[in-house]
């Protein structure tokens, strides 16, 4: 059977990040992309012009509606919207006893802002309720560090895009220590824009199709090189990767 995830999240005008990313993601991995978009944004490679927010009881209508209908297998949160949104979601998505990976996503690759200190204090109830946390290392500072993230019971995958030189370093952590790691070469281009969204979306894809948490981390890290490697050069900023053109990675 596909699995069916559900993507919880807000919407790149420019396909880069965002929604558009994950279903392209979560499509080219075998799955189902389903969505509840949290905020429309008017955004390209150079930065994002203007965000709408959607309103907190239209995007539990969204969640409720492919739940009750199509099912869930996995659950992807990426940009949330507002606090009112990240508690209402957290309500809901803990009566629901399926994979949930958390991208507590702050910053886009612009620079712009894309959570307010409130709903940066909201993102305690989505942590209480994930199964993976995955935040860059900026993203991760402002969270309080691992040990405030690992106390609510997930795993942690801290990612090392941000950091210096020329090897990334990635770090599965459990409430009990390091479980894994992984080492790649940096990768030079500009074409960055979407790359947290494209992993835990892979990552949440291969959860929902049975694998274990550090195959499916494995896979999306071996996804999200192509998908930079495979990038159509869009634009004059922070271009979209090439999901699209990542073949035969099922």
């Amino acid at each position: 059977m596909t699995a069916r995830i559900l993507i919880i999240a807000g919407s790149d005008s420019g396909g880069g990040a965002g929604i558009q990313a994950d279903i392209k993601t979560v499509t080219m991995l075998g799955g189902h992309a389903m969505t509840a978009v949290t905020a429309v944004t008017a955004q390209n490679t150079l930065g994002v012009d203007a965000v709408h927010v959607i309103p907190t009881k239209m995007v539990v209508a969204q969640i409720d509606a492919v739940v009750r209908d199509i099912g869930v297998d996995a659950v992807k949160i990426g940009m949330i919207g507002t606090a009112q949104t990240a508690n209402a979601v957290a309500d809901y998505l803990k009566r629901l006893t399926v994979p949930i990976v958390f991208d507590p996503v702050m910053i886009a690759t612009s620079g712009a802002s894309l959570a307010d200190e409130q709903t940066i204090s909201a993102f305690e109830r989505l942590m209480a309720i994930a199964s993976l946390v995955t935040p860059n290392l900026p993203e991760l500072e402002a969270l309080g560090g691992t040990k405030p993230i690992l106390a609510h019971g997930c795993h942690l995958l801290v990612k090392g895009g941000h950091g210096e030189g020329d090897d990334i370093v990635d770090r599965l952590m459990s409430p009990r220590g390091q479980v894994r790691e992984w080492h790649g070469e940096r990768i030079d281009t500009t074409q960055t824009h979407g790359t947290g969204c494209t992993l835990a979306s892979a990552i949440a894809c291969g959860l929902g199709q049975g694998l274990a948490i550090d195959l499916a981390i494995e896979r999306a890290i071996a996804f999200v090189r192509l998908a930079l490697i495979e990038a159509p050069g869009l634009g004059a900023g922070h271009g979209p990767m090439g999901q699209q053109n990542v073949l035969d990675f099922r």
